[in-house]
């Protein structure tokens, strides 16, 4: 069913604003929403001729319009539709920023790690502050049903949850209604108590369901991301002989082949944190670096994307151009994701 952009705007409030009051909508009220700048006596006409639609209902005489069954299956479907598109445009742009992104960071370890004469290693980008982008919720069988959750970055994460309330599809488009009203566009800091205690108000007996979705949606938000790290210069090391014995330069090079230390060093510290960090010695976080010094500075490409970059060296490395390398690299990556 095709509706004018007029009709899907007064259809989108009154389930919105019936979602949120548990009331039947009159003109009035619609004629107050955001989107709209009509009078009453239109968005009647516009409200009579959804009703002859089928997609809104008048409950008993002189009483304001409710969401019918077609009405809400409409809404769903078109939110389904609109996030389905998002995800897939989303994918689309990762895979090919991707792409770029691994070529990129390649070349600028080779680049750091020529240009200081030390081992060098960049992360590839994490999300951090991420937003929820949609929750689908779809009955599995009597006790369970699945939650969908897919915030920014194309994270994806499916729980099952356990009812003890029997839920039927009703029910739940109009959970998936609520929590994608509440919760879309959000991040995990903002999801605040207010916000969760009236999501449980609205959902009733089946409050327990919220928890668990928003259970769900923490763990989303919070996981970590696989990080990549593009390494360079490692040989590097064999150019200092007080790096260059051969336990210490197993060590150091096995840390950079195996990778896990790096990003264990990547992990431990916030990684919003800005500026250059300078590690000496047994602050190095690295059992195996503890000989060396360790440099590192984090760069930010918007949406909530940090990485860190890092150079390896011994003690006696030329901090200053390190510092001043890492700085002019940090400028240069600010500009060309400025362009992007």
């Amino acid at each position: 069913m095709q509706l004018d952009d007029r009709k899907w705007t007064i259809l989108k409030a009154i389930i919105k604003t019936y979602l949120e009051t548990g009331e039947p909508v009159g003109s009035r009220t619609i004629s107050k929403y955001a989107d709209l700048n009509l009078s009453s006596a239109t968005i009647r006409n516009e409200m009579s001729d959804l009703e002859d639609m089928g997609l809104i209902l008048q409950p008993h005489t002189s009483a304001g319009r409710i969401p019918s069954d077609a009405g809400y299956r409409l809404y769903v479907d078109h939110m389904m539709e609109e996030k389905d598109r998002e995800v897939t445009e989303m994918k689309e742009m990762m895979i090919q920023r991707q792409d770029r992104m691994e070529l990129l960071l390649k070349q600028l370890a080779r680049v750091l790690a020529t240009n200081t004469n030390y081992a060098a290693m960049i992360s590839g980008p994490q999300y951090h502050r991420t937003k929820l982008k949609f929750i689908q919720l779809s009955i599995i069988s009597a006790t369970q049903i699945l939650a969908v959750i897919v915030a920014e970055g194309n994270i994806v994460k499916n729980k099952m949850i356990q009812i003890e309330h029997g839920l039927d599809q009703q029910t739940v488009l109009e959970m998936n209604i609520l929590l994608n009203s509440a919760l879309n566009g959000l991040t995990l800091e903002e999801i605040n108590l207010s916000t969760i205690s009236k999501l449980k108000e609205q959902a009733g007996i089946h409050s327990e369901v919220v928890n668990q979705v928003l259970d769900a949606v923490a763990e989303t938000i919070q996981s970590e991301n696989d990080v990549e790290i593009y390494t360079s210069g490692a040989t590097n090391i064999f150019k200092y002989p007080e790096l260059s014995s051969s336990e210490k330069a197993s060590e150091l090079i096995s840390a950079f082949e195996e990778k896990k230390d790096l990003v264990d060093m990547i992990s431990s510290d916030d990684i919003q944190e800005t500026g250059i960090q300078v590690y000496i010695g047994q602050e190095t976080p690295i059992q195996s670096m503890q000989d060396c010094s360790v440099v590192t500075a984090t760069y930010e490409i918007g949406e909530g994307m940090y990485g860190r970059i890092g150079v390896i060296g011994p003690k006696r490395m030329d901090y200053d151009k390190v510092v001043s390398t890492l700085k002019t690299l940090m400028a240069q990556l600010d500009q060309i994701f400025k362009k992007e």
